[in-house]
């Protein structure tokens, strides 16, 4: 008897992934071509009014901000929703929006760790190209192919590294940081009406339902 429920619980959950992963696929693939278009043509029009100061500190901004939200994306996973529990027990407001991120640890970490982290590529990668341009065009420096190989060094080591810098505070920090955030999506929903994040029972059901289609 055990094993037929288990059965069909097995078979409910996934049906449920996929209905959910599909249309969770197909929105997070809409926008990330949309922003990844938005985003190239706005910045490229603007780094190219930019002298290389200016499109240089452009280009640590913008790492930061992928650096940034790749801390959240993997804070979210490895947050415990037992502590926001406690806090929602304690009347603490934010802790429910805090408990919707945990429960919804896949579609955010793959928001904030892909979709942001491939846009921050495509402008850093543009900001390096600017600075090249301006610098062979400006300075008169004619070695175009190795400052092209020093620029995607320097941005690639700035990524990597403030990533991992950010994985450690993210992990140790890692209820502090979705309190943080829950902030912000409370703000959003208090003051624009706007809830981003759908309804989920258990985050255990999420990696469970992952592990079954892998």
């Amino acid at each position: 008897m055990s094993k037929e429920n288990d059965k069909k619980s097995k078979n409910k959950n996934s049906g449920l992934l996929k209905k959910y992963n599909m249309k969770w696929v197909l929105l997070i693939t809409l926008w990330t071509f949309l922003l990844a278009i938005s985003v190239s043509l706005i910045s490229e029009s603007i780094l190219r009014n930019f002298n290389v100061l200016p499109a240089f500190i452009s280009l640590i901004l913008i790492i930061i901000f992928g650096v940034f939200f790749d801390v959240i994306g993997i804070a979210v996973t490895a947050s415990d929703e037992k502590v926001f529990h406690s806090m929602a027990a304690n009347k603490v407001k934010e802790a429910k929006y805090a408990v919707k991120l945990v429960r919804n640890a896949g579609p955010v970490s793959n928001f904030c760790n892909d979709v942001i982290g491939d846009i921050s590529g495509i402008i850093s990668g543009a900001a390096g190209t600017t600075i090249i341009l301006k610098l062979v065009n400006e300075y008169g420096i004619k070695e175009g192919a190795l400052l092209s190989i020093i620029m995607s060094g320097i941005i690639a080591s700035l990524t990597v590294g403030g990533k991992a810098i950010g994985k450690e505070v993210a992990i140790k920090k890692s209820e502090k940081i979705v309190f943080y955030a829950s902030k912000f999506l409370m703000l959003i929903h208090v003051k624009l009406g706007i809830d981003i994040l759908p309804e989920l029972r258990k985050k255990k059901n999420i990696w469970k339902w992952v592990g079954e289609i892998e």
